[in-house]
């Protein structure tokens, strides 16, 4: 399945850069705090990741570098979550993502379930990698597959639909 969506590549000299990217920013601030009201529900289905990766795709690896090196620090200043260990993590996942998907948009041109499943797991795969090198710890890797499954599943066809039906 294929979408035609108009994509974008904003750069650093672009004040719509640094607004899409506060816009970002403003949703992973409201967004988890519905998942949150689910039991484990930010582990589950990992809403930062949604916006970024729909951001990013549809804006380019710049603005949503911006949005995901931004989201967390200011989520953990404003609510405390996540927690300070986790943060690095965290934005380093969110980083990865940004710039993975807003260069598979950038490269293909195109939306599609496969380029977004790809997008998915080449970002968690080498967030895996660096949240172990970061952490030494396997565990909570492991578990952003298993017990992550719903949000990786989310932010595939979330970021599809939304591409799909917002075509400009």
């Amino acid at each position: 399945m294929e979408a035609s969506a108009r994509l974008y590549t904003l750069n650093y000299d672009e004040a719509r850069t640094y607004l899409w990217a506060a816009l970002f920013v403003a949703c992973n601030i409201l967004l988890p705090q519905v998942f949150h009201l689910i039991p484990q529900g930010g582990v589950i289905f990992a809403p930062l990741s949604l916006v970024i990766l729909a951001g990013s795709y549809k804006l380019g690896w710049k603005a949503g570098l911006l949005a995901a090196a931004a989201t967390p620090l200011v989520n953990h200043l404003l609510f405390g979550q996540p927690a300070t260990a986790v943060l690095p993590v965290m934005t380093l996942k969110l980083v990865l993502l940004a710039v993975v998907a807003g260069l598979t948009a950038q490269y293909f041109r195109k939306v599609s379930l496969p380029l977004l499943i790809g997008v998915v797991l080449v970002s968690e795969s080498l967030g895996a990698l660096g949240e172990w090198m970061l952490t030494g710890a396997i565990s909570a890797t492991v578990a952003d597959f298993t017990i992550g499954w719903p949000g990786l599943l989310l932010q595939v066809l979330g970021t599809y639909a939304l591409l799909h039906f917002i075509k400009k």
